[in-house]
């Protein structure tokens, strides 16, 4: 019984630790820029999510460079394999990239949880 109530709270806490992907629709994320430890600077994006397809679109905001409308980037929903975080993949050999997002050459991380696209 110890067992088993243990092997349920193990899954209940990986459960609320990573957020599950967002039913198809779309929503505004923060940007989060990686050299600036994270923070936003108020920046923000438009996601498009359609079965295991995202998109992240500028949506018109000054603090980031481009011009609405313009895709920031586009590719598969997985997760990586080593860190559990949700990245936007182009092949499934991206789940196993040796990197990934900030200013790395590796996919892009996004953050359902917290609603945020990580660039550099």
């Amino acid at each position: 019984m110890k067992l088993f109530l243990t092997a349920c709270l193990l899954l209940f806490v990986y459960s609320i630790t990573f957020a599950q992907k967002p039913k198809d629709g779309t929503y505004t994320y923060s940007i989060a820029f990686a050299e600036w430890q994270g923070k936003s600077l108020g920046a923000t994006c438009t996601v498009i999510i359609k079965g295991d397809s995202i998109k992240v679109i500028h949506n018109g905001n000054r603090n980031l460079t481009g011009n609405k409308g313009d895709i920031i980037d586009e590719g598969i929903i997985m997760k990586h394999t080593k860190t559990g975080k949700w990245i936007i993949g182009q092949s499934s050999k991206d789940k196993d990239a040796k990197e990934i997002g900030g200013c790395s050459e590796g996919p892009s991380v996004i953050d359902f949880k917290h609603k945020k696209y990580w660039t550099c």
